[in-house]
């Protein structure tokens, strides 16, 4: 079981008002174009962070941004946050929320690391075998890592797939030895 934590009952508040409204995918599209918003313009995630900067300015300004491009219950929700100076934590609170959707939808996110980057057709690929694998569906994020000569390795619900060049020619070392 999660550990409960501020960024676990935001997020669960939010997805339990999202599936009462029937808005879950509205919502995680919003969350997600948000959060990648506030990391993109750092300086506008500190502007409302910041404790000096009344709660009625920030919230003015968050409303002129996304009024209209956002969901009531959404742009509400930030307004909590405001309110409430937890915004520091809604990057947090978001990938919980993208957890609790994907998981109600049986739905595994995992990584894959791979020398190169993958195309989408490749990722998908993937997925579909890692899904059939698991018995789940999977959504795989692609991770390039230079420490990868070839192949790929993939990690899904704690699982390890390890499918690099190192892995087989360790394996082929071992059956070597013996």
């Amino acid at each position: 079981m999660a550990e409960l934590t501020v960024e676990t009952a935001y997020a669960q508040a939010l997805y339990d008002v999202a599936k009462d409204t029937g808005k879950e995918d509205t919502i995680l599209s919003e969350i997600t174009d948000i959060k990648n918003l506030l990391i993109n313009n750092s300086e506008f995630f500190e502007f409302l962070k910041t404790p000096v900067i009344e709660q009625k300015n920030k919230k003015e300004a968050f409303e002129d941004i996304f009024v209209g491009l956002i969901s009531k219950e959404m742009l509400h929700f930030m307004y909590i946050l405001i309110d409430k100076r937890r915004i520091s934590k809604f990057l947090k609170i978001a990938d919980i929320y993208a957890d609790l959707t994907n998981e109600s939808k049986n739905i595994s996110t995992g990584t894959i690391f791979s020398a190169v980057n993958l195309s989408d057709e490749q990722i998908e690929d993937f997925e579909e075998k890692v899904s059939r694998l698991i018995g789940k569906k999977v959504k795989l994020k692609n991770i390039k890592d230079t420490f990868i000569i070839g192949g790929v390795k993939i990690f899904v619900e704690g699982k390890i797939i390890d499918a690099t060049i190192k892995k087989r020619l360790e394996d082929l070392g071992q059956n070597l030895k013996i």
